[in-house]
């Protein structure tokens, strides 16, 4: 084998072990990503808002992208799907929001691609709890289950069809908190297998992604629009660089690097120019904060801001 051949075999397998290191700082338990406990149900691929972009009240429309394998309209409707009664999230919509940002990353090019594997086995390391989980008395779930799926307080109606889909113990954030926590399967002080312990890795690449989006679609005042690269390497120091070692950090900076330019993202999301980005992206950088915020509170409420 030449010196060349040599060289990119240690490149490929060095990606290979970065991907397995980027949400969490260090090699993780590996899961068999062939579980798929939650099918899609959503198949609308017309969506609509509750406002216009100009502030007027009425559906707004977000089109399907042809030939795209990345969809931004499944993705916000994903997103929309996922709060439940007052402060819970959905986790069929909330994985399937995460299959799209999968997508997402591997449609940015094979550096950030590699990353979104470790991602798909964090959904699938949940699917499959779910899954092994069906079957387990009713009496053994937490009272959010049955108040997600009862008559909602705020508004006197019943939730989607979505929502009344499972009722297990990891149909919802807030239940299978509750259930892990009963169960003696969270470890404050160890590394598990857990659910909740997988969410939390989730939830901090989902800030990172969202302030990502976000900084894209902001338009200076004066000056030229910053490089995708430059804003995901700004959005990736302030969240999950925080929970990285320094190799990781530098390896991350590799990735970033192989970022396409802005072009790459106007046509990936079907749009002509800045604004229409910037529209499109506020709304969806909405819909993920608002599934940030709930879980972020459903994890504080429970200390598990932390777990190892």
């Amino acid at each position: 084998m030449g010196v060349k051949s040599k060289a990119a075999a240690a490149i490929l397998v060095l990606l290979l072990f970065l991907g397995s290191l980027w949400i969490h700082g260090g090699l993780d338990y590996h899961w068999d990503s062939c579980f798929k406990g939650y099918n899609q149900v959503n198949t609308h691929h017309q969506l609509y808002n509750s406002s216009e972009a100009n502030g007027a009240e009425g559906p707004q429309v977000m089109a399907v992208c042809p030939g795209q394998t990345f969809q931004v309209s499944l993705l916000f409707s994903h997103l929309l799907a996922t709060p439940a009664y007052t402060s819970d999230v959905l986790m069929q919509p909330y994985l399937s929001s995460w299959d799209e940002l999968v997508r997402f990353m591997e449609a940015l090019g094979p550096m950030v691609g590699l990353i979104s594997n470790e991602i798909g086995s964090k959904t699938s390391i949940i699917r499959q709890l779910a899954l092994l989980s069906e079957g387990n008395p009713e009496a053994e779930l937490g009272p959010d289950i049955h108040s997600i799926n009862s008559v909602s307080a705020d508004t006197g109606t019943t939730n989607s069809p979505q929502a009344s889909q499972h009722t297990g113990a990891y149909h919802s954030v807030r239940s299978m908190i509750w259930v892990e926590l009963n169960r003696g399967l969270v470890d404050f002080h160890h590394q598990t297998d857990s659910g909740c312990r997988t969410l939390l890795r989730l939830h901090r690449a989902l800030l990172w992604l969202k302030l990502f989006l976000e900084k894209l679609a902001e338009t200076p005042e004066a000056g030229r629009l910053r490089s995708p690269s430059d804003l995901c390497r700004e959005a990736y120091q302030s969240t999950l660089a925080n929970h990285h070692t320094w190799f990781v950090r530098r390896a991350a900076e590799l990735a970033f690097i192989a970022m396409p330019d802005r072009g790459f993202f106007f046509r990936l999301v079907c749009v002509q120019s800045q604004e229409e980005l910037k529209t499109m992206l506020n709304r969806v950088v909405q819909a993920i904060e608002e599934v940030y915020d709930r879980t972020q509170r459903a994890l504080e409420e429970n200390n598990m801001l932390d777990l190892p």
